[in-house]
């Protein structure tokens, strides 16, 4: 399904084209976070009216490739997250500032002061998931007892910790395998890894580099 939408970005560019990548490759896994209440805030976030994974054409398709080379290997795909509303940054901003709330730390960020996740990059004023062409994933198990099951790569999605980043020393040489297995997937397809965390990918050759979109995750 193409989605032609507007939104607020930083150049003249506004309408840009995006895919439900459930319609490109149906086999693909999801568990959108930010969708529900089960991610660091707590809470629904901003801007994510649907459980859905937008992205550019070329970044879907580019994510269709690398679920079909993981199949024989009885390996797939689970997404967590994919293009995300500028007003979604916006929330995580604010949240970053109110020192309040402190209900997911123990799980989130239990060795990091919250006052240090945006200076320490844990985030960000702008998110290039909201250019269209990042991903946030891991690899799952599509066959045998284990089928669903994510690989063990060390840490949760989105724990603020030095233990997330990719080449970290600080997990097994199991998790660090896991890890590389799915770099290697991904870089195969064309996708860059973001060194400091392990499920974070964004498109090589993306179509729109410079622009943040603010448009809402809409339904199916």
């Amino acid at each position: 399904m193409l989605l032609s939408i507007a939104g607020a970005c930083t150049t003249p560019q506004s309408r840009p084209t995006l895919v439900d990548v459930d319609k490109v490759e149906p086999t693909i896994a999801f568990d959108i976070r930010y969708a529900g209440t089960d991610n660091f805030i707590g809470d629904v976030i901003d801007g994510y009216e649907s459980a859905t994974c937008m992205l550019t054409p070329k970044a879907a398709a580019a994510l269709g490739d690398v679920q079909r080379a993981l199949r024989p290997r009885g390996l797939g795909l689970l997404v967590y997250d994919c293009y995300r509303p500028q007003r979604a940054v916006n929330q995580f901003v604010r949240w970053a500032h109110d020192p309040k709330d402190q209900r997911q730390k123990a799980r989130y960020y239990p060795n990091v002061a919250k006052s240090e996740l945006l200076p320490r990059g844990y985030l960000a004023q702008k998110s290039s998931h909201s250019r269209g062409s990042t991903v946030d994933l891991t690899l799952v198990r599509t066959s045998g007892p284990e089928r669903g099951q994510p690989l063990d790569m060390g840490t949760d999605f989105d724990l603020f910790d030095p233990k997330s980043h990719t080449d970290t020393t600080a997990v097994s040489p199991l998790q660090r395998a896991n890890r590389r297995s799915l770099v290697d997937a991904m870089e195969h397809a064309g996708f860059v890894n973001l060194p400091v965390e392990w499920w974070h990918y964004t498109l090589r050759d993306e179509p729109y580099p410079d622009t943040y979109f603010d448009v809402v995750v809409a339904g199916r």
